[in-house]
């Protein structure tokens, strides 16, 4: 996360964009100051509890990454790092799109559906905010990269 800060220092950014995990990153940066708008796709809302809870004990865990298109060995420590980060319990500041597959496998379609909702109830989110549902769409959503750019786009004023 320190990069992404030092980057957005030395250039501010047009949009941050995170996906998965990733999103989490971009919610971090953009509350300590980026305050650029966000396109969160697939972000892995309500990370810490759901996946602390049922880490294996072994030092590194086989996780799918949708980039690579294969499994990679993940050091444990990342997971329980990650888990701690509580980035999700308020609004951003800044604009935010989120993009979400209804059959996502790996983030639980209703669970970021209701951190959105969390966040509508506070009053808070900023003006222009939106919940993209992607029908069909898996945490992947590589069939599905039309929609992601055109929302990429619409954060930073064009269509």
């Amino acid at each position: 996360m320190g990069e992404a800060l030092r980057a957005a220092a030395a250039r501010p950014p047009a949009v941050i964009v995170g996906s998965s995990l990733g999103a989490l990153v971009a919610l971090a940066v953009a509350r300590r100051g980026a305050g650029a708008p966000l396109v969160l796709i697939a972000p892995a809302l309500g990370f810490g509890a759901r996946w602390t809870e049922k880490l294996p004990a072994q030092e590194t865990i086989p996780v799918f990454h949708h980039g690579a298109d294969r499994e990679l060995q993940i050091h444990r420590r990342f997971f329980e790092q990650m888990g701690t980060l509580d980035v999700d319990q308020e609004p951003p500041v800044s604009r935010v799109t989120i993009v979400m597959g209804e059959n996502d496998e790996s983030v639980p379609y209703e669970l970021v559906r209701e951190v959105w909702r969390s966040w509508e109830a506070t009053g808070r989110l900023a003006k222009d905010s939106r919940f993209v549902p992607v029908a069909g769409g898996d945490h992947g959503l590589v069939d599905h990269v039309g929609v992601i750019a055109n929302e990429i786009r619409a954060a930073i004023g064009r269509r």
